[in-house]
């Protein structure tokens, strides 16, 4: 992990660029994927299986039988901690829930707005190196609360043709029942066309690797939306001598382990504290079971020393990370700075795996920059916004004259007719 001292803002995007996807060669694998999955339905899911999970599947949902063992084969300590954090994270997301607006913009006039739930959804969990159960909650706890008409679950099984027991429990825990053993790009193929045991879905939610990624941005071209474009995951900790380096060195590892194409990346005003983390994070290192893994990572990442806050700040709206861990004196102002993140971390005691396991916030974000445009997963991401809009009488009076005018004047005749002939009427009529 290299330090850079002082870098000029013309070099920023190149000195923190990151790990760039080869998308060409990535399509070329996937879009036959998806191909074969929309011509075969099932009998390329379990061909897809064998190849690449290396399983011969019976069935690709889910039975009874196997979501009843899944509650025995769990730790009840790891019982507790998916309620603990079902809890929280169900309160946060319940307390999104925004009320219908209703609003006479006019005498007359009455424009309405109500969520309706997207109706069918479907949650891609990964389950290989690392199966995350946490994304269960994460999706599966919004989409229930949002009132979604069907949840599909696909993950990958293990070579006994398996689902992790945490992934069960924490599925059964909340409600979803309709769970596919599929993972990858076929997945997403399933959802996106329907086969024989996967229901087609209007929406793709959930995180993966890069054909993973590429297959929900093909998706889109085929009428289903996805929760947002993603890159490896990411996290930025902005830090002054005011913080220990022990925890910054932990929490850059703490994304680094997530894959070998993920990055972090150090903000500080001093060269010093700069070296104490990175003398952290190489004895941090040593201990852990992913190390191979975050050690790959750390050679895409790097640190940034910097003399102002101004320029710090700029940097990290400029890079726009995922996860952005603010442990500096004047946390408050710096806060009130930040325009480009997908979730925010404040002082020393906020880890960033509290947000991604059981703090409330919800742990599906914006990677790879596009904090600038995209919002994480909320409530929101799992309904539509439906408007609605009521005329009087009275109204169309008060109105329509403004219409009209408008009309005409993009010479559109037929949408001032509609209002002329409906005014005449009311003239006619005396109402």
């Amino acid at each position: 992990m290299n330090i850079l001292v002082n870098p000029a803002p013309s070099t920023w995007k190149k000195e923190l660029a990151r790990p760039v996807f080869k998308t060409k060669d990535i399509n070329k694998i996937v879009k036959p994927i998806l191909r074969k999955v929309k011509r075969n339905g099932d009998k390329a899911l379990y061909k897809f299986a064998h190849e690449y999970d290396h399983v011969d599947l019976d069935s690709l949902l889910v039975g009874q039988d196997e979501l009843a063992e899944a509650t025995s084969a769990l730790d009840p300590e790891l019982q507790v901690a998916i309620q603990t954090a079902k809890k929280n994270i169900e309160r946060f997301h319940q307390a999104q829930a925004g009320q219908e607006l209703i609003e006479e913009v006019m005498p007359g006039v009455i424009c309405r707005r109500k969520n309706v739930p997207i109706q069918r959804v479907g949650l891609y969990i990964p389950g290989g190196t690392a199966p995350l159960f946490s994304t269960v909650l994460m999706l599966g706890i919004p989409a229930k609360i949002a009132g979604c008409q069907e949840i599909v679950l696909c993950t990958p099984p293990n070579r006994e043709g398996k689902v992790h027991p945490a992934i069960l429990f924490t599925a059964q825990l909340i409600g979803i029942t309709k769970i596919v053993k599929a993972g990858g790009a076929q997945a997403i193929a399933a959802l996106t066309f329907g086969t024989e045991s996967v229901p087609q879905v209007d929406k793709i939610f959930g995180p993966g690797n890069q054909f993973v990624t590429a297959a929900k941005q093909i998706a889109t071209k085929y009428g289903v939306a996805i929760d947002m474009p993603a890159g490896p995951s990411e996290v930025l900790v902005y830090a002054d001598d005011s913080a220990i380096p022990s925890f910054v060195a932990a929490d850059l590892l703490s994304q680094a382990e997530h894959g070998v194409d993920s990055q972090v990346v150090l903000v500080t005003h001093s060269e010093k504290f700069a070296k104490k983390a990175l003398k952290e994070i190489n004895k941090q290192l040593e201990n852990l079971s992913r190390r191979d893994i975050a050690k790959k990572a750390l050679t895409n990442s790097v640190a940034v020393v910097i003399q102002t806050q101004e320029d710090a700040l700029a940097l990290i709206n400029d890079y726009a990370p995922e996860h952005l861990i603010i442990a500096v004196k004047n946390e408050e102002e710096v806060v009130a700075g930040i325009i480009n993140a997908g979730s925010v971390f404040i002082g020393n005691y906020t880890p960033e795996s509290a947000g991604d396991y059981a703090s409330g916030t919800n742990h599906t974000l914006p990677t790879y920059g596009y904090a600038r445009n995209y919002s994480g997963v909320s409530l929101d991401s799992f309904v539509k916004k439906i408007t609605y809009q009521k005329i009087s009488a009275e109204g169309l009076k008060n109105l329509g004259p403004t219409v009209e005018v408008m009309a005409e004047n993009e010479l559109l005749d037929a949408h001032k007719n509609a209002v002329t002939i409906r005014l005449n009427y009311l003239k006619e009529n005396n109402l």
